[in-house]
């Protein structure tokens, strides 16, 4: 599984800790060893442009998903397919805002924000209330197993 980390803002970000968590997600998503995946970080100017891009609504916001082979989670007997499964970019800065608001830390915000994007690109969605609390519910369990190995 290739997971590449770039950062393209002046914030120092944990590439090593994103990387363990990107692995940790999608090897608990049973995503095939062959799938890649790039984890972008981008300054308000760029998360922005991107925004009004993709989704048509102005300001930054705090993370993007954008799927490419529309990979789907795998299970214990068969691993998802391989190939490409997208780009999570993510903007540091509104993490930082939102972590303050939530009461904890820009790392935890950003871990959140990593875990939340690869599971849109696995297809998850939380238009709904029962999508939001499947999505959310999940999210928390992985982010949870990743903090009791690695914290």
């Amino acid at each position: 599984m290739t997971v590449d980390i770039v950062n393209e803002t002046t914030v120092t970000v944990d590439a090593e800790t994103m990387n363990a968590l990107a692995a940790h997600v999608l090897a608990a998503m049973k995503v095939h060893p062959d799938a890649d995946l790039t984890v972008l970080f981008v300054d308000e100017e760029a998360m922005e442009k991107l925004h009004i891009e993709w989704m048509d609504e102005p300001g930054p916001t705090d993370v993007l998903s954008f799927p490419m082979d529309e990979l789907r989670p795998g299970s214990d007997d068969k691993p998802s397919d391989p190939g490409l499964l997208g780009d999570v970019v993510i903007c540091p800065s509104v993490a930082e805002r939102q972590a303050v608001d939530a009461g904890h830390s820009t790392d935890a915000e950003i871990r959140l924000l990593l875990t939340h994007g690869i599971l849109h690109l696995l297809g998850f969605d939380h238009a709904e209330n029962d999508e939001e609390k499947a999505m959310f519910a999940l999210q928390r369990q992985l982010l949870e197993s990743f903090a009791a190995d690695h914290d």
